[in-house]
């Protein structure tokens, strides 16, 4: 998120719930642990709320707390939210959605989360989420084997691909396993790499070069997220071929992307809260899954890299950019 971009939310954050309690319009507490707007997340998700009749600033005030990827802050901006009152929590990304859980009992949940959240605990199923909680989910770690074999069809050459995880994201491991599944079946050796951090993120595109890794495949995590105009850059001056998982990262420069559409799952996440606002039970709302995947390619970026993109990826690419 740019600067001016957080000066306005910020400013925003302060005097809407003013105008809130003044015109006594519910008040909506948006959060995350780390948060990257420039694929369009927010708009995406204020149209879905604007089709269920709330406007941000007219007919619904929008408090928005981000933890700026320090996670141990999630519970106390949780329940932040939840003393002020607001009239609902809308949790973007697995830890927040964890930590909204555990703020409240009463106040409606909604999230978005890349995972299976029966499997995170969040809801008990899909379909009958009860309790306090629903929202949208979409692929994430589901993908990684996907990638591997982008990453395959990008550098056919290569011995080797690396996989950047965050330890701390819950679905770590289930990428690592598809990951290393998927590498094996197509005759490559997997280099894990683990960040936790922007600086580790750095360190590691250090050491590409010394394990011969063709190519790197980032996994899903609000970190990489927020950082990925950061790895677009390193990717270029490291000459690495990178795929990602969201399509911020070959329109800013990456190489390319796979995973599901932000503006998509966001703007459902929208409608939701929407729903929840006008009266819905969360429980009786059943989890909604964005399925739309989006595969996008930078010719720029591959020219910088001295690549050729195959005409089979090309032709299957939902955007090209050139």
């Amino acid at each position: 998120m740019q600067r001016r971009e957080f000066i306005t939310l910020a400013g925003a954050a302060a005097a809407w719930p003013l105008a809130a309690r003044a015109q006594a319009i519910p008040v909506v507490g948006f959060f995350s642990g780390s948060f990257a707007d420039s694929g369009g997340r927010l708009s995406a998700f204020r149209k879905g709320l604007s089709e269920t009749g709330f406007v941000e600033g007219r007919s619904v005030a929008i408090e928005y707390r981000f933890a700026e990827n320090q996670l141990d802050r999630l519970p106390a901006l949780a329940a932040e939210l939840v003393r002020r009152p607001v009239n609902a929590l809308a949790a973007a990304g697995i830890p927040a959605a964890v930590a909204a859980k555990a703020a409240t009992t009463t106040i409606p949940i909604s999230f978005f989360v890349a995972g299976d959240p029966v499997k995170l605990g969040l809801v008990s199923s899909l379909n009958r989420p009860d309790g306090n909680l629903t929202g949208v989910t979409s692929l994430g770690a589901e993908l990684s084997a996907k990638r591997m074999e982008l990453a395959r069809e990008l550098t056919p050459k290569a011995t080797g691909v690396a996989l950047l995880v965050n330890p701390d994201n819950p679905n770590t491991a289930t990428i690592i396993k598809d990951a290393q599944t998927a590498a094996g079946s197509l005759g490559l050796q997997l280099h894990v790499l683990r960040a936790t951090s922007a600086s580790d993120i750095d360190a590691n595109f250090a050491t590409l070069a010394q394990q011969r890794a063709g190519a790197l495949v980032v996994g899903n995590d609000g970190l990489f997220m927020s950082q990925s105009s950061r790895i677009a850059a390193l990717s270029v001056r490291h000459a690495v071929p990178t795929i990602f998982q969201t399509p911020e990262f070959a329109t800013g420069g990456g190489l390319a992307s796979y995973g599901a559409s932000s503006a998509d799952a966001f703007h459902q996440f929208g409608v939701y809260t929407g729903r929840i606002l006008k009266g819905e039970k969360p429980g009786d709302l059943p989890v909604v899954q964005s399925t739309k995947i989006e595969l996008i390619l930078n010719l720029k970026t591959a020219k910088a890299l001295g690549m050729t993109v195959p005409p089979s990826l090309l032709a299957r690419a939902d955007e090209v950019i050139e």
